[in-house]
């Protein structure tokens, strides 16, 4: 193995292919050869999943928009100022139903937006399993809204992932038009 000196000059550190190639000879895999094993393990690495980040300015604090995001009865009134009710994707919705808890359900736009709370850190992180209706049983993307303070206001880094290839656009579009333009209205 070719050593590598750190700056206290008598640790050597392994290069990761070295470190790969010695692992790879422990477990008996040295006949595959470790580029071999490299390469397989690349091709089994999806370089094209879609991903969503957007971070909406809201006029409010972090309190304020966690209980938007966490309590059905506001969500219910930014539902109503959304693109999916001008536009008629939701009619005469059920009303928001919304845990606040972690492991609990949520259902919005009529049912047609539905998932489970990972993780809630109250007026810092949501985290939730996330579905459309229309989507394969069992698929679930993952939605994260990180808040974070700016000045007087609040910025959600969201990030959501996982879902569907080929529903990206059609996700960040919706996010925009039914989450945060309806709550920069509400919140206003």
């Amino acid at each position: 193995m070719a050593e590598r000196k750190s700056s206290n000059s008598f640790t050597s550190i392994p290069t990761r292919r070295e470190l790969i190639t010695g692992i790879t000879a422990a477990f008996g895999g040295a006949a595959l050869g470790p580029t071999k094993l490299w390469a397989e393990a690349q091709e089994e690495i999806s370089h094209t999943a879609e991903a969503i980040h957007q971070e909406p300015v809201f006029k409010a604090n972090r309190k304020r928009v966690y209980d938007v995001l966490t309590d059905a009865k506001q969500f219910d009134k930014v539902i109503q100022l959304s693109g999916a009710m001008k536009t008629g994707m939701v009619k005469a919705p059920n009303p928001a139903e919304i845990s606040r808890e972690t492991g609990g359900a949520f259902a919005l736009f009529g049912g047609y937006i539905f998932g489970r709370q990972l993780e809630l850190v109250p007026n810092e992180r949501i985290v939730q399993a996330w579905r459309v209706g229309s989507w394969e049983p069992g698929i679930y993307s993952i939605a994260r809204f990180e808040l974070v303070e700016q000045g007087s206001g609040t910025k959600i880094v969201f990030d959501h992932m996982a879902f569907p290839k080929g529903d990206g656009e059609h996700l960040a579009a919706g996010w925009k038009m039914n989450y945060w333009e309806p709550m920069g209205k509400f919140l206003e």
